[in-house]
């Protein structure tokens, strides 16, 4: 069903380009009666209810009843029909995949999180990736035909538009996004993590209207992603918000891009952990040392130090967000945002980053820019990259920008 519209889409069909107007609209805005849909497109109300009437018996579209007003006639409402497609999303972590399953509507059908992974920069871990792609699609029980696409979110530098990931699996002279397409046998997009985070946040999580939105990405490394007049923002190559590579520190670390002095290796998960561990060789105590050595301690347990108020793993984190807070100030004061969401790994401290934070806005931001930012953890949370995931897979297809 999907299928077909997507193909008539590609051909540039007057009539396709038409309905995925009508999609873009409910996608966004969502259940929408005729008269709405008419006055939101510029067009006539015949139009609209010509392409509308054509998209529900194709499938496409479900006719869900009168709307209840307070008098005169009741419209019908119109909404995409959750069953005529399906769109999977993969979150690529360092030592962990997210894969999930959306339907048409963009209901979540299935998570599956934390599969062991290990991300490395070889074709065996690539073809590791697709069987478990596979493997997840194998188990899924709907019309496999309805699976219309899949998008996959990695950290680091991704070109969507080419497909390229400048980061991870940039080998073999094809894109990564045409090499996946061949080996699954399914159309499959990539993009950053961070973006798909935002957009997750943005079409389910904690955005309620606002359409300036910067969404800080704090995990292993640090970045930041930029939704622009309610558009994702991607730069040229695909390659904004790179703002953890940006020079911060005169401090001599190494960073994972090869250059010193990064804000990320002051402030992401990887400094947090590299200090933790310098600090418990140091001689101090944290609860992560009952039944473990100093070699054996993982992020993950210094994330559970966090959640049992552990006061070595709670100085540090308020330590790197007061440092984050003074780059935040910097980025509210160039794109003066409505909101900055704070996600990633990091965000599971809450308010022990979350306040730090703000305080630091407060300070350093000029009076009216700090006024205008609401400043918020993420809703989603861990979801957050894989649902954004799998809402991009449908946006990329069938979304106009």
């Amino acid at each position: 069903m999907g299928r077909l519209l997507l193909e008539e889409i590609r051909k540039g069909s007057k009539s396709a380009m038409m309905k995925q107007r009508i999609i873009t609209h409910l996608i966004y805005n969502g259940s929408s009666t005729i008269t709405d849909l008419s006055k939101d497109m510029d067009l006539s109300v015949p139009t609209v209810t010509k392409f509308v009437d054509e998209m529900c018996a194709e499938g496409y579209v479900n006719d869900y009843g009168k709307l209840e007003t307070s008098g005169g006639r009741h419209p019908s409402l119109y909404g995409l029909n959750s069953e005529s497609g399906y769109f999977i999303g993969v979150e690529v972590k360092w030592y962990a995949l997210n894969i999930g399953v959306i339907n048409f509507k963009g209901d979540v059908v299935q998570l599956q999180m934390d599969i062991p992974f290990k991300l490395e920069d070889t074709p065996e871990c690539l073809e590791l990736l697709c069987q478990h792609i596979e493997n997840f699609m194998a188990g899924l029980a709907i019309d496999k035909n309805k699976l219309l696409g899949v998008n996959v979110v990695l950290c680091g530098r991704v070109n969507p538009e080419l497909g390229y990931s400048y980061s991870f699996f940039n080998f073999g002279g094809t894109s990564l996004s045409s090499a996946m397409t061949e080996r699954l046998k399914v159309d499959v997009s990539i993009d950053n993590d961070g973006r798909a985070m935002l957009y997750g946040e943005f079409m389910k999580g904690v955005v309620k209207g606002q359409r300036h939105v910067i969404f800080i990405n704090v995990s292993w490394g640090l970045g930041m992603s930029i939704i622009i007049d309610g558009k994702l923002y991607q730069g040229k190559s695909g390659f904004a918000g790179e703002f953890g590579h940006n020079y911060g520190y005169d401090n001599q670390v190494i960073c994972n891009c090869g250059k010193r002095g990064c804000i990320e290796t002051e402030v992401s998960c990887s400094a947090f952990y590299r200090k933790f561990i310098e600090h418990l060789k140091n001689g101090e105590n944290s609860v992560v040392l009952a039944g473990k050595t100093v070699d054996e301690i993982t992020l993950q347990d210094v994330f559970e130090a966090i959640a049992k108020e552990d006061l070595l793993a709670i100085e540090l984190v308020e330590e790197i967000a007061s440092q984050l807070g003074l780059h935040v100030a910097a980025i509210i004061n160039v794109f003066n945002p409505e909101m900055v969401i704070l996600g990633g790994d990091l965000s599971c401290a809450g308010d022990y980053l979350l306040q730090p934070i703000i305080t630091a806005v407060r300070k350093y931001t000029l009076n009216f820019m700090n006024r205008d930012s609401d400043i918020v953890l993420s809703k989603l949370k861990d979801r957050a990259g894989v649902i954004g995931a799998c809402l991009l897979a449908r946006s990329k297809m069938f979304a106009l920008n």
